[in-house]
C-alpha cells in the first residue's frame, strides 16, 4: 500500500472516529464510550470582532503521525475575516483543512486560501468537516493535557489558544453526528 493512501486512511481514522467507539475492553483509559467529556463550553477567547470558544483537541495513539484541532469561531463584526494559518510546537507542520464525504469517499485537502469566517456568522472546525490538522507530531496528545496553537487571521490578526487534549473519540457538543452535513448551517 502507498504511503499517501495509509496516511490519509490513518488520517481519516482519527478525524472519523465516532464518539461511541469504545477505547479498549477493560482497558483504563479514562472516560467510557459515549461519556467523553466535551470541551468546557465557557473557554472563550476574543481577537477583534471574534470569538473562539471551546479549542480542543483529540488524544492520540502512541506513533500517530496527524491529530486534529477543533474549536467554533464566531464572527461578531460587519466585515468578513479568513482563518489563514496555524502553528503548534506539538507538529513540524499545521494546516487548516476540509474534509468532505461524497458518497462512500472521503475527501480532505488543504485550504491554500484559509478558511471564510462571514460576517455575523459562527464556523466550526470539528471532527467530520475543517479542522485543524497537525502533521509530523512531535510525539502523543495526552488525554488531559492542553497544547497551545497559534491562529492567524487574515483580519484580527494573531492568537494563541489551549487545546484541551480529550479522549480520542471526544466531539464537541453540537458536533453534528456522524454521517451528516458538517457544513450545514454555513
Amino acid at each position: 500500500m502507498q504511503t499517501s493512501t495509509v496516511f490519509a486512511a490513518l488520517a481519516a481514522l482519527l478525524l472519523l472516529a465516532p464518539a461511541g467507539w469504545a477505547q479498549g475492553a477493560g482497558a483504563d483509559h479514562g472516560p467510557a464510550a459515549g461519556d467523553a467529556p466535551s470541551p468546557d463550553p465557557a473557554a472563550i477567547w476574543r481577537l477583534g470582532d471574534l470569538t473562539l470558544e471551546a479549542p480542543y483537541a483529540r488524544a492520540t495513539l502512541p506513533n500517530a503521525p496527524v491529530a486534529g484541532g477543533f474549536l467554533s469561531i464566531t464572527n461578531n463584526g460587519a466585515a468578513d475575516d479568513r482563518l489563514i494559518a496555524a502553528a503548534s510546537a506539538i507538529a513540524a507542520r499545521a494546516e487548516i483543512h476540509e474534509m468532505t464525504m461524497n458518497g462512500d469517499v472521503m475527501t480532505m485537502r488543504a485550504l491554500a486560501d484559509g478558511l471564510p469566517i462571514p460576517a455575523g456568522e459562527t464556523v466550526a472546525l470539528q471532527p467530520g468537516g475543517y479542522h485543524i490538522m497537525f502533521l509530523q507530531l512531535t510525539g502523543p496528545l495526552v488525554q488531559g493535557e492542553t497544547v497551545e496553537v497559534t491562529l492567524t487571521f487574515a483580519e484580527a490578526g494573531e492568537i494563541t489558544v489551549p487545546l484541551s487534549v480529550l479522549a480520542f473519540n471526544a466531539r464537541a457538543a453540537g458536533d453534528a453526528p456522524q454521517g451528516a452535513d458538517a457544513h450545514a448551517g454555513h
